[in-house]
């Protein structure tokens, strides 16, 4: 059997997809046309139950002490079967999300094997702590560490960027010896799905990878976080949703990983490339219809160059070919969806209240029979506005950005830094030392200088305040997927 069959998009456990239940279902809506696509299983209490049954079980039967060796051959085995059906990953990434299908295959799919081979060689490098003590009378004690897998880990994706987040978790939490339950988004189960058939081709042990699809309260969201057998929650998604989880786990005292929400900043100073500050402003405002955690929806530009880097900015704008997301051409897709869509719109009434200028966009494209039942929106950039407006506190998680202009360093630093989010930042400016010295007094997780999105995967990742808790990345990913033991032998 096979990840979507029969119009059905099943959950996997314990090394088998589950025969659907009509009773206990829900649509799988393509983000472009609105058409359905699927059926989606919904797993009730019970069926995540006997996935993190499951999950227990493959431990103790042999995976945890399974060797580093072994297990990262096996990822990188995984990365090498992702290659081998790369367009079926495509396609099912673009019907999950809507996405452009160059966006598709260089960033989502492309991004899934590096995953599961960057975590493979860190992992199978990884070293381990050693001090020897002096102790009285001339003797000494040796001291060493030895890692553990935390045990079962609850892996939650969120829908934006659904099999590179996925693989971003599950990649280092399998390297580390860890069984996972897996909760997609409701609006993008198909990719999931779809890993559990390669891992399984891969000789993966049955309950070390399993799939349960539903919504957040009262279904497998909620049936997973407050399960007595998870040791663990991974969960990158809004800040308000984290919030939850935390309570959730809170009496049990398990420990969390989040990466939240961002209302990031970018500065541009005076002495910018103003061409190479616009391409990588366009990138870093609208790529993924401004669908990234990452995004920039505050632009804070020197008041000398204000306008010349606005009216690029809307030539930028205009370039965008919003449309069928199968044509190359098509540089931006849909929202994830109608009621996403809402939430945007609802942000531009809201502008408009506050005494927004729109420069470009502010509704909602007509692009044609095909495409009017999808969730479109035109990119949307705004001035007139203030760090005290609500569009320029709160998360949008659309292709919007305000612009605002300021006149010193000090007052740009100030006005990056006021927010309650602090995920990331980024610096444009010619000025090697202003790059640095700026981008050091960023309050985030990672602040750029003349770049935007580029990753070093090796490096810790996360947020501060209401972005997120703890790090991804390199050791710092490590250090969550697994437990240390110090072992003191004395000599």
């Amino acid at each position: 059997m096979t990840s979507q069959c029969d119009g059905w998009i099943r959950n996997y456990v314990d090394g088998s997809y589950v025969e659907p239940d009509e009773s206990s279902s829900f649509d799988q809506v393509d983000p472009a046309t609105g058409r359905v696509l699927a059926r989606v299983h919904e797993a009730d209490k019970a069926l995540v139950d006997r996935a993190v049954t499951s999950a227990r079980r493959a431990l103790g039967n042999g995976w945890a002490d399974t060797p580093v060796r072994e297990r990262t051959a096996l990822l990188r085995r995984a990365a090498d079967r992702i290659e081998e059906r790369f367009e079926e990953f495509v396609a099912a990434e673009m019907a999950d999300t809507g996405k452009p299908i160059t966006q598709a295959r260089e960033l989502d799919v492309a991004r899934a094997l590096t995953n599961f081979r960057t975590f493979a060689d860190i992992v199978a490098a990884a070293g381990q702590e050693s001090f020897v003590t002096d102790l009285a009378g001339g003797k000494q004690a040796l001291n060493y560490a030895i890692r553990k897998p935390l045990g079962v880990v609850a892996v939650i994706v969120p829908w934006n960027l659904p099999l590179l987040l996925l693989t971003w978790k599950v990649a280092p939490a399998l390297a580390c010896g860890n069984s996972v339950v897996v909760k997609p988004s409701e609006e993008t189960p198909a990719t999931a799905s779809l890993l559990a058939e390669v891992l399984e081709e891969v000789g993966l042990p049955a309950g070390v990878y399993n799939v349960v699809h539903g919504f957040g309260a009262n279904s497998a969201g909620e049936f997973l976080t407050t399960h007595p057998g998870i040791d663990g929650v991974t969960f990158t998604g809004s800040s308000a949703t984290g919030s939850h989880v935390m309570k959730t786990v809170a009496p049990r005292v398990r420990p969390v990983s989040f990466e939240l929400g961002g209302k990031n900043a970018a500065i541009v100073f005076d002495d910018v490339d103003i061409d190479e500050a616009l391409t990588g402003l366009t990138k870093s405002v609208f790529t993924n219809t401004g669908q990234v955690c990452l995004c920039t929806e505050r632009v804070y530009v020197h008041r000398s160059i204000f306008d010349d880097i606005a009216g690029g900015l809307v030539e930028r704008a205009a370039g965008l070919r919003l449309g069928d997301p199968t044509l190359d051409a098509t540089t931006t897709g849909p929202l994830i969806s109608q009621a996403h869509r809402k939430k945007v719109l609802d942000y531009f009434e809201i502008a408009e209240q506050e005494g927004a200028k729109v420069l470009t966009g502010g509704g909602i494209p007509d692009l044609g029979q095909e495409l009017s039942g999808g969730s479109w929106i035109e990119p949307t950039l705004w001035t007139g506005l203030t760090n005290k407006d609500r569009v320029v506190r709160e998360e949008i998680f659309g292709p919007v950005a305000a612009l605002i202009p300021f006149e010193t360093e000090a007052e740009a630093i100030a006005l990056a830094n006021d927010t309650e989010y602090g995920l990331a930042a980024s610096v444009w400016t010619n000025d090697l030392r202003r790059g640095h010295r700026v981008a050091q007094k960023m309050n985030v997780g990672i602040s750029w200088v003349n770049t935007w999105f580029t990753r070093e995967l090796r490096s810790p990742f996360g947020g501060m305040g209401l972005s997120g808790i703890g790090r991804e990345g390199g050791e710092s990913s490590l250090h969550f997927y697994t437990e240390p033991t110090n072992v003191c032998v004395q000599l």
